[in-house]
């Protein structure tokens, strides 16, 4: 992935990328972290070994972009490696990207978890309405529309359904209990 490809890609999809194919899988993390109390010179013999590894990584430009997404780094403090960059780098980038970020932010926000939010709130707004309240005092048509409201909660319930058991699936929890 390029890494104009990953400006452009969706964070679920990144996130699938670098889970999937990452250089640093099975490594300690905290080989890309600077401890406390790790001197300068230590840590920048492990930082080299790091962005060697972020180097050869095919998915590098998908962790980059996730790390400045999540706001990775710090511009006054060298302590992180991600995406082949370290923290300075990252803070840089990020500085020098803001705008972009910012809008790539918005777009990344569960746009399927306020789908959710609003089947759940259609279905129970749904839920309470009385069909039999009958305007005209007819029971045919009150029947009527019990039975558009029944089917219009089934489908609600169904397609409510099929997302959460969809996020489950991607969360690794499989088959809902």
């Amino acid at each position: 992935m390029t890494s104009t490809q990953a400006r452009h890609t969706r964070r679920a999809v990144l996130k699938s990328a670098v889970d999937a194919a990452n250089r640093c899988y099975g490594l300690d993390p905290n080989e890309f972290f600077r401890g406390d109390g790790e001197s300068l010179i230590t840590w920048q013999a492990r930082r080299a070994e790091a962005i060697r590894i972020c180097t050869s990584c095919p998915v590098r430009a998908a962790c980059e972009e996730l790390a400045l997404r999540d706001g990775d780094g710090n511009s006054r403090v060298d302590d992180m490696v991600r995406g082949g960059l370290s923290g300075t780098e990252l803070a840089a980038v990020g500085a020098a990207q803001a705008v972009r970020l910012a809008t790539v932010r918005a777009a990344d926000r569960d746009t399927e978890g306020r789908q959710l939010d609003d089947l759940t709130s259609e279905f129970y707004t749904e839920a309470v309405k009385n069909p039999d309240s009958s305007r005209n005092g007819k029971s045919r048509r009150a029947a009527d529309r019990a039975a558009a409201q029944k089917e219009r909660l089934a489908t609600l319930a169904d397609q409510i359904r099929q997302i959460r058991t969809a996020r489950r699936a991607r969360a690794g929890w499989g088959v809902a209990a």
